[in-house]
């Protein structure tokens, strides 16, 4: 399988040696995407005290710890592909929301190279997380969020229908449109979604954009379940704590910008494979409640 994925790969002018593995790569994606539901919470105490003492069974052929970190980022492309292949069912019903991915801890942000040029510090709504140099941060101030950020859309089941990494900088409304290609119906965000131009956008492909208000916007009507829906916004919450908490897609010990996305990738594939997933339960009949036509444009504009 590796030999055919990587006769799609452009050439490299740089040659380098490959050393051929005992292991093959859909038994390093297995181990890398079990980590995130083991409950280990450090990959190489995973690894050397559960894959190699319990698993040779199931992998006969295991490598070395250092050998096998090096087998790592050759998975991160079909890991991808399989990801894509994981996302859920569009309802009409989603949720849209992005999460702070820090690369460090506060204490080593000026000395960590790992994601130099890539990530810089930033300031999110509980505070300052890690990032790039204080000068930057500096002249930032409170209005940008770096680092990285992850943006999410799911459905009222819990699953994963579109996302995305971008830098912390990046305004939460910029990747929209890139990860609603897909979608139908209504897309529910938070107020840092608010945006007259991006609402009439999604409202000419089909997609009614619902966010909260804020003080100074002049007032508009929202059907009541629009009204309710909106309070279930918790929901694509609750997913993210469960990504960063038992999937384990957020930590501060990265070596490798690859394995940073092998990390991320493979944690959001455990979650997909997880057999209960937040839910807001929902009966086929209730979905009859969500109007079947949607309302002018002219009405929630700004």
């Amino acid at each position: 399988m590796l030999q055919i994925f990587e006769s799609y790969l452009l050439p490299n002018k740089i040659v380098k040696r490959k050393k051929e593995s005992r292991l093959c790569l859909s038994e390093v994606a297995t181990i890398v995407i079990y980590f995130h539901s083991s409950g280990y919470r450090n990959f190489k105490n995973y690894y050397l005290k559960h894959i190699i003492k319990h698993c040779q069974s199931e992998f006969p052929n295991l490598v070395s710890y250092n050998r096998f970190v090096e087998l790592i980022p050759s998975a991160l492309m079909p890991l991808i592909f399989y990801l894509n292949t994981r996302k859920g069912e569009v309802t009409g019903i989603s949720f849209i929301d992005s999460t702070k991915l820090p690369i460090c801890s506060n204490n080593r942000g000026t000395r960590n190279k790992v994601f130099e040029g890539l990530a810089n510090w930033g300031k999110s709504s509980i505070g300052w997380f890690c990032g790039a140099t204080p000068a930057i941060r500096n002249r930032l101030g409170n209005a940008h969020q770096d680092g990285f950020k992850l943006h999410l859309i799911i459905n009222d089941k819990g699953e994963l229908l579109s996302f995305q990494v971008t830098p912390g900088n990046v305004d939460d409304r910029v990747p929209v449109k890139d990860l609603v290609q897909e979608l139908f119906g209504k897309l529910y965000g938070d107020k840092g979604y608010i945006s007259s131009p991006l609402f009439q956008e999604l409202f000419e492909k089909g997609i009614k954009f619902i966010t909260p208000f804020k003080k100074k916007m002049r007032n508009r009507l929202l059907p009541m379940i629009d009204k309710i829906m909106l309070r279930k916004r918790s929901l694509i919450e609750t997913v993210n704590d469960q990504l960063k908490n038992i999937s384990q897609i957020s930590h501060s010990r990265h070596r490798s910008v690859v394995n940073f996305m092998v990390n991320i990738i493979a944690g959001l594939i455990a979650y997909t494979h997880q057999e209960k997933k937040p839910s807001l339960n929902l009966f086929d009949d209730e979905y009859s409640l969500l109007p079947s036509t949607l309302i002018p444009a002219e009405s929630f504009l700004f």
